[in-house]
């Protein structure tokens, strides 16, 4: 399964903070089906993902009856991404 949206770059000020985007409402029911065949505990499911040239692994976490995509300092420093960037993601499950 492949999916492709937009999303802003978030900032997560918890105990580990951390980046992310949301995935669309929409496309989680997509995920959340998919998941019983993919997730390998506490509902993550591990995806390849890609923002502009720059593609990692990386795994999906489910929060608030949605799921969310991690964006490794890597990733950020790679495309030049801040808090607050629109992207386009591209997420490939089950990898």
């Amino acid at each position: 399964m492949i999916l492709e949206f937009d999303g802003d770059i978030w900032y997560w000020k918890g105990p580990s903070p951390f980046y992310f985007v949301s995935v669309p409402a929409a496309q989680c029911l997509d995920l959340k089906a998919a998941s019983k065949f993919v997730t390998y505990g506490w509902g993550m499911i591990p995806v390849r993902a890609l923002i502009g040239e720059t593609e990692w692994k990386t795994s999906l976490f489910p929060k608030d009856d949605l799921y969310i995509v991690p964006l490794k300092a890597l990733v950020r420093k790679a495309e030049n991404l801040e808090e607050g960037d629109h992207v386009k993601l591209r997420l490939e499950l089950g990898l």
